[in-house]
């Protein structure tokens, strides 16, 4: 690889999947596209992710100009609105940015020559799954507007692979574990976090439902696999479930991991509500068979532990953290508010006037 364009590198993923690649492939030219939505939301970080780039472009996906994959080898497709809750508000913008967008980059990277499109699919497509672990054959059933997004994008992707553009669809597990842009609107980082503010984790179900897990480094990994695979691995056209078998958990059981970590946490459940019907248990043997050298290496306990150390180095105190910059829905509603950005999620040229806050001397001082 000697180009590699990624797409939405400044979100969750992105800082961890830039320094992995930079690592793995330190003479290749690494460029980031992404909106900027979420680029000031940086927590903890020594240094700025995007300083591991050649090239930081900021844009809409949705325009992203064709000139840009020029001499490109390969892309990592990250942009999206990246989860149920920002889905639901925003639904067809969504299926806009995620798929339509999505199809429409990839036939650019087809025409520009571009050799290996990897795409960041997800585990949520199967929906309510049943007592069975589901494999890459079994039925998709999206229950939301995300979920359907990357269902329809794997659909239409499948027709574009050929010998010469290689296609791998990445059915990430859910993401959890530290990152330079940190999000708490994640199973297990929300429990660490409530763990760590304020003692308790408040789950809003019996706490039956089935997750499978991969953290954000692991996801890297697979990452850098699906970027040079070989045909031979999976064909022209591959859609797999990446993660690892042993990260399946109820999320009670996540919960009482979590309080086995931090001390003097409470976990409370709550029998009494309707049940999840986003529950799915998944079978990654097919990821393991194909990428032996790329299996996810962390631990839960570990990726726990590692949430913690992180939150308390922030001086993280705060009980009210999901009304905070640290969920992504809150963030996209405060710019929306604010005025910057427009009822289809693009940055306007100028803000409306009546939507600038009147700031006190005291304010514009700090």
């Amino acid at each position: 690889m000697q180009r590699i364009l990624i797409t939405g590198n400044m979100g969750y993923i992105g800082p961890g999947v830039v320094r992995h690649l930079r690592r793995e492939f330190p003479a290749a030219e690494l460029i980031g596209y992404d909106m900027g939505y979420f680029a000031h939301c940086l927590t903890g970080a020594p240094r700025l992710p995007e300083t591991r780039l050649d090239q930081q472009l900021f844009g809409d996906i949705r325009q992203l100009p064709a000139s840009l994959l020029r001499g490109v080898d390969g892309v990592v497709h990250l942009a999206a609105i990246s989860n149920d809750p920002m889905g639901q508000t925003y639904e067809d913008v969504t299926l806009e940015i995620n798929h339509r967008a999505g199809i429409q980059l990839a036939r650019q990277a087809k025409a520009a020559g571009v050799k290996a499109f990897v795409f960041a699919s997800s585990c949520s497509m199967y929906g309510a799954g049943g007592e069975g672990a589901k494999t890459e054959s079994s039925a998709l059933n999206p229950l939301t507007a995300y979920a359907r997004s990357k269902a329809l994008t794997e659909q239409d992707l499948l027709p574009l692979a050929s010998d010469s553009f290689q296609v791998t669809c990445l059915r990430f597990a859910t993401a959890c574990g530290w990152s330079d842009r940190l999000r708490l609107d994640l199973v297990v980082n929300d429990f660490v976090a409530g763990a760590v503010a304020d003692g308790r984790i408040s789950i809003l179900s019996d706490g039956s439902p089935w997750r499978p897990l991969i953290h954000v480094l692991d996801m890297a990994r697979a990452i850098e696999w699906a970027l040079q695979r070989r045909r031979e691995e999976g064909g022209r056209f591959l859609a797999v479930n990446a993660g690892s078998d042993a990260w399946n958990y109820q999320v009670r059981d996540l919960a009482r991991a979590v309080a086995a970590v931090v001390p003097d946490t409470v976990v409370q459940l709550n029998p009494a509500a309707a049940p999840d019907q986003r529950s799915y248990r998944v079978d990654f043997s097919l990821f393991r068979q194909l990428a032996p050298r790329h299996q996810p290496l962390r631990t839960l306990p570990d990726t726990i532990d590692e949430l913690r150390h992180g939150l308390l180095a922030m001086n993280f105190r705060d009980p009210e953290f999901r009304s905070s910059q640290l969920m992504r829905l809150r963030v996209l509603t405060m710019l929306r508010e604010s005025g910057q950005l427009d009822e289809t999620l693009a940055w306007r040229a100028e803000v409306p006037a009546e939507l600038i806050p009147t700031l006190t001397w005291a304010e514009t001082a700090l």
